[in-house]
């Protein structure tokens, strides 16, 4: 799997900015085309139509000329520190249905914005609209957090053998091809709590923990070997307990820069979304989360 297109969503935000350098710096180590895009903001212009001589559509044009220049020479900051020549769109009109068209438009395969900025990734992750677009989409997001200084180290892949599990190994080698990557399976004892309730022994429900756990390395052995995965750069862990803390635990104590979180099942994003999983690891993670489909 290689990456083809990259889309790097900005609102000029420093959060926006970090995202940018990200996408020019994975774009440098993938050869893959980057293009940046801004959605300009027209919801002032219905509050100052009243006071202002021009036409709405004369306001129009004057942000969007404002936005493509700020856009050029973003680019140009980007092509002078990481060698990179970006393409450069600007359109108007609502952020998310925008930013679904122009991906498909452009063929992304890659959409790239910041965790923060004005609004617009908190609508992303929060809003009904966001979740609409999202379970739409097929196009994976990587939500960048950090300022990008260096390519990816350490990837995290929390899997847990759905399909979509060998899918977003795939995802995750095509944006840091150089990364050691960290295979992560969060078990339970199937029932445990109704064990426990029922009046299971501790050293019963251990011993389950034990078998469940062997068969998991198992499995995740066997998946890192579907994936072709390189000896020398993956690691296997099998670990109890809640997902939602274990992922960020292990992120932190494994310094994990990208977390790759796949799309659990034949579900659609959405379900992701609005999943605690997920939501707490784009919400507690400290290095950038990679959404894949």
């Amino acid at each position: 799997m290689k990456l083809n297109h990259i889309v790097a969503a900005t609102d000029f935000s420093a959060p926006a900015r970090h995202a940018v350098e990200r996408a020019a710096l994975v774009s440098r180590e993938t050869g893959a085309p980057l293009d940046l895009l801004h959605m300009a903001n027209l919801a002032p212009l219905e509050r100052l139509r009243q006071l202002m001589l021009e036409t709405p559509e004369d306001l129009e044009q004057r942000l969007v000329d404002a936005g493509q220049e700020k856009l050029h020479e973003l680019a140009e900051a980007l092509r002078k520190r990481f060698d990179v020549s970006a393409g450069t769109r600007v359109v108007s009109g609502s952020v998310l249905a925008e930013l679904e068209r122009e991906a498909d438009a452009m063929a992304a395969d890659l959409i790239v914005c910041g965790a923060r900025g004005e609004s617009f990734i908190l609508n992303l992750l929060l809003g009904s609209t966001a979740e609409r677009m999202l379970s739409g989409t097929k196009c994976p997001m990587l939500v960048v957090k950090q300022a990008a200084h260096e390519p990816y180290r350490t990837l995290l892949v929390p899997v847990d053998f759905s399909p979509s599990s060998l899918r977003a190994i795939g995802k995750a080698r095509a944006v840091a091809p150089q990364a050691d990557i960290v295979l992560l399976h969060v078990f339970d004892v199937p029932f445990e709590g109704q064990l426990r309730y029922a009046g299971v022994d501790e050293d019963s429900i251990n011993d389950y923990r034990v078998i469940a756990r062997q068969a998991a390395i198992r499995k995740l052995h066997a998946l890192g070997e579907e994936a072709g995965l390189p000896p020398y750069a993956a690691r296997y862990v099998v670990l109890h307990g809640d997902p939602c803390w274990r992922i960020v635990e292990q992120e932190q104590d494994l310094s994990c820069d990208l977390t790759v979180m796949g799309k659990h099942g034949e579900n659609t994003l959405q379900d992701l979304f609005v999943g605690c999983v997920t939501r707490h690891v784009l919400a507690q993670s400290q290095g950038d989360v990679l959404v894949s489909v």
